[in-house]
């Protein structure tokens, strides 16, 4: 019942899904009503069996299954044909063919469609009509169904996607900002110690995987965009254009900034490999500088973000100061922590530098 509600509600995954599964059957409906009536066949399989399958998620990608389902299928069907002739035996003639037909199906090239190959064949040798206009009839079905498949998907409604781009994004910038709240709250209550930074070393994976979805959402949304009409995008109701790539490369660039740091903190939480963490005021001012930078994550990932908040930047300058000097003070007096506040420092810094534009001249 949600995703019914997610689907009556607006655009979405949701609606989406309803659209297409929609499309598929209106594409076999109409398949089945032209190859009767053209085609003259009482059973009609072929066709609408093709067209259902071939609405696929993107214009680009029916297409393509469209050539490989045909070759597959006239493959399977002159295949099974020609044992027959060779073998006056349907039992023989299916010994004969389908081995070499299914080894073809692992050939790349027909993707997940070279199965067909073999059910087809099975189907031809099944059906008992197995003649030069039976093979013409079916081959014929064939071509009609993706033709009707492919110009379904891309005249009604083309699939295009845009939005998992965006949601990507979006998720990307608020989830970065949420691991960095988690580790300034744990620094500025003192819960430092092994556990917690393997926590945090967790959620920079889920970061990780976060990345991996957007590189795949982006690869959705350029194929989506291949061979699909520019004026029908425009019935699609929702954002035409997505993210500028720019977006993914900064915010792949923030994810790892994040994940070096929580691996510096976990380091830094092994009293066996450093000497342990500065002082308490030092590390809360790091927390509170943290959590500003947080902040400016989970405001670019807001529906509307807020424009510049100069009393939030000379807090951080402030802080950003604060913590130079004190790093300063560490090695002027030779203090165990330098080497710990310095690359916990840099840390922040390359985040600053990705998060927090330059001030413009004039």
């Amino acid at each position: 019942m949600r995703a019914v509600r997610a689907a009556w509600r607006g655009p979405g995954r949701e609606r989406d899904l309803v659209v297409q599964s929609l499309k598929a059957a209106g594409a076999a409906l109409l398949a089945w009503v032209v190859a009767r009536n053209l085609l003259g066949d009482p059973m009609a399989l072929m066709a609408p069996w093709v067209a259902l399958v071939l609405v696929q998620a993107t214009v680009f990608g029916s297409l393509r299954q469209a050539g490989q389902q045909c070759t597959a299928i006239c493959a399977g069907t002159l295949c099974a044909s020609a044992a027959q002739a060779v073998t006056g035996d349907p039992l023989g003639a299916l010994a004969l063919s389908v081995p070499p037909l299914m080894l073809l199906a692992n050939w790349p090239r027909f993707g997940d469609q070279g199965i067909y190959a073999a059910t087809t064949a099975v189907f031809t040798l099944a059906s008992g009509t197995v003649s030069a206009s039976a093979v013409g009839h079916r081959v014929g079905q064939t071509v009609l169904g993706a033709v009707i498949g492919v110009a379904v998907n891309a005249l009604v409604l083309p699939p295009v996607h845009l939005r998992d781009v965006r949601e990507n994004l979006t998720a990307l910038a608020r989830e970065a900002g949420e691991v960095l709240h988690a580790i300034a709250a744990g620094l500025r209550d003192g819960e430092w110690d092994a556990e917690t930074a393997g926590e945090w070393s967790r959620a920079a994976a889920r970061l990780e995987r976060r990345r991996d979805g957007l590189r795949s959402a982006r690869d959705w949304s350029r194929e989506s965009l291949r061979l699909t009409a520019g004026p029908l995008r425009g019935l699609r109701r929702g954002p035409l254009e997505a993210p500028p790539e720019t977006d993914d490369d900064h915010w792949s660039r923030v994810s790892a900034h994040v994940t070096a740091l929580t691996r510096a903190l976990a380091v830094a939480a092994d009293g066996d490999r450093t000497p342990g963490p500065p002082e308490a005021a030092v590390l809360r001012d790091y927390a509170r500088l943290l959590d500003l930078v947080g902040d400016a994550c989970k405001e670019t990932a807001a529906v509307r973000p807020p424009g510049p908040d100069s009393g939030r930047e000379a807090e951080m300058q402030e802080l950003r100061g604060r913590l130079q000097d004190s790093l300063r003070d560490h090695a002027g007096d030779g203090s165990p922590h330098t080497a710990v506040l310095g690359t916990l420092l840099l840390q922040v810094e390359n985040l600053w530098v990705e998060l927090i534009p330059p001030p413009q001249d004039g």
